[in-house]
């Protein structure tokens, strides 16, 4: 298959990691993975699931205690942590410092996982699909505007998302054909 040997820019192929990440996840509802980045280097993964040691969502059936089934439209106590906040414990867990590293996403922070991006010196937020956080949209919109953290929206090209798709279904390291 002939790619024209393009490369993805650095931030399709971070993008690209996280969405690898996120098949990690053992949520039911919204499988999500984060990459932490810093000078082109990986720091820290993480997709959204149960804490280490804890029963899985998918071993289960469902997230919340007491529901037979995922409803992401309520906002409920979940067992579920964040895939950024799973990132940014690994990080610390490691000794690994986030201080102006910028984070890829394959959903737009939650509030919540925003405020804690912010508090772990992050700068940069890329994010793949939009989350509808409603009311929420100000606070995010104000620490934004102070000047805390960027927050892009990226998307993979089809002809990088099949280059992709392609490196996992078919053997790499192989002569290319020219």
């Amino acid at each position: 298959m002939d790619f024209e040997h393009q490369r993805p820019t650095w931030d399709e192929y971070f993008l690209m990691m996280a969405k690898l990440a996120a098949t990690r996840s053992t949520c039911l509802a919204f499988p999500v993975g984060a990459v932490i980045v810093k000078d082109r280097q990986i720091l820290a993964t993480g997709y959204n699931g149960s804490p280490s040691g804890s029963i899985h969502c998918t071993s289960q059936g469902f997230c919340y205690p007491g529901l037979s089934s995922c409803d992401a439209s309520k906002t409920l106590p979940s067992r579920a942590v964040h895939a950024e906040a799973n990132a940014i414990a690994q990080a610390a867990k490691h000794g690994i410092s986030t201080a102006g590293a910028s984070i890829y996403v394959t959903l737009e922070p939650c509030i919540y996982c925003l405020k804690l991006v912010i508090s772990a010196g992050i700068k940069e937020v890329f994010y793949e699909t939009v989350f509808n956080s409603g009311e929420k949209a100000a606070l995010r919109d104000m620490f934004v505007s102070d000047g805390l953290v960027t927050l892009k929206q990226i998307k993979l090209s089809e002809k990088i998302a099949n280059m992709g798709a392609a490196s996992l279904l078919n053997p790499t390291s192989i002569p290319r054909n020219n």
